[in-house]
């Protein structure tokens, strides 16, 4: 994104020289009385000469001028909030003073928000990295950092936001698979939401600097499989499921018999040849690792019979 914009002129806040309005205010409803007071005791009285009138119409006309002039120029901050001033088309700085703050009327200000905003995306389908077809979306707490560039680097900044937040959700969601099918330990969209999260974080930042804009948080909301492969993959992870549940008890079972054996042999309880071992351990196993309970048999002779 800073490669892409080496030929543009990148704008750097400052901060606009303005005034108190509280005392503005105050000189201006001096000059309001000043000029009631001049206005009142200058009328011409009948008769006066063409001089005298246009006098007096001069200074009514000039107290008017400089009250409305006066009184164009307050404008008020708000907590979080900053005010680009700009003088024909020119920046002159930022304001993030709070209160009534007066400048010249010929400046214009353009208000901006410094506070987060919070953007919940919409569901945007992808592909993730091996090419599985998935529904993601995310939550975005945003601020403007630097008004100047939010003003006059992007043509709208909120607009801007909204799309770099697609375009980064697509990027980081395609890094990734969604779930990890096979025995290496790797990043995926579903079991390692603090790696993407960081991610999705960072590549908002460094497509937003642009603008001026910070992300503070992002985070997934969302994460599913399209609908069109979503029944495949949940018997893929059934499947998964009761394989690993088959491997544990299989395991598990193993360890039992070998306990009992060693067990039988440590009492001296009985003296197992190898064909009478195996037997057993066949015996367990199916007992241990069978899905419906055991049948007994009594066996009234023995093996050999």
């Amino acid at each position: 994104m800073v490669n892409q914009l080496q030929g543009m002129n990148v704008s750097s806040e400052r901060s606009a020289k303005t005034y108190n309005g509280y005392i503005m205010l105050l000189v201006l409803a001096v000059l309001a009385a000043l000029s009631v007071w001049l206005i009142s005791g200058g009328i011409p009285p009948e008769g006066a000469d063409k001089v005298a009138k246009l006098v007096f119409v001069g200074m009514f006309i000039g107290a008017i001028l400089g009250i409305i002039l006066l009184a164009s120029g307050f404008f008020m901050i708000q907590p979080n909030q900053t005010a680009v001033v700009t003088l024909f088309g020119a920046y002159s700085g930022t304001e993030r003073t709070e209160g009534l703050r007066w400048v010249w009327p010929w400046m214009m200000r353009k208000k901006i928000s410094a506070r987060a905003h919070n953007v919940h995306s919409e569901k945007v389908k992808i592909n993730d990295l091996r090419g599985n077809p998935i529904e993601i979306a995310c939550n975005v707490v945003w601020r403007v950092r630097d008004t100047a560039q939010a003003a006059f680097d992007v043509d709208d900044y909120k607009t801007f936001v909204e799309i770099q937040i697609e375009a980064g959700l697509r990027t980081v969601g395609a890094r990734h698979p969604y779930d990890d099918m096979s025995d290496e330990d790797e990043t995926t969209l579903r079991g390692s939401a603090d790696v993407v999260n960081g991610e999705l974080c960072a590549e908002l930042n460094e497509r937003l600097q642009v603008a001026g804009i910070v992300v503070d948080e992002a985070g997934l909301t969302h994460l599913a499989y399209a609908p069109e492969i979503a029944g495949a993959m949940l018997r893929r992870q059934q499947a998964d499921a009761v394989i690993a549940a088959r491997k544990k008890v299989v395991i598990g079972a193993v360890g039992m018999v070998e306990d009992a054996l060693a067990k039988l042999r440590a009492d001296g309880i009985v003296d197992l040849d190898d064909e009478r071992k195996a037997a057993m351990v066949s015996n367990l196993m199916v007992v241990l690792c069978g899905d419906r309970e055991a049948q007994p048999v009594v066996n009234t002779g023995t093996l050999y019979q």
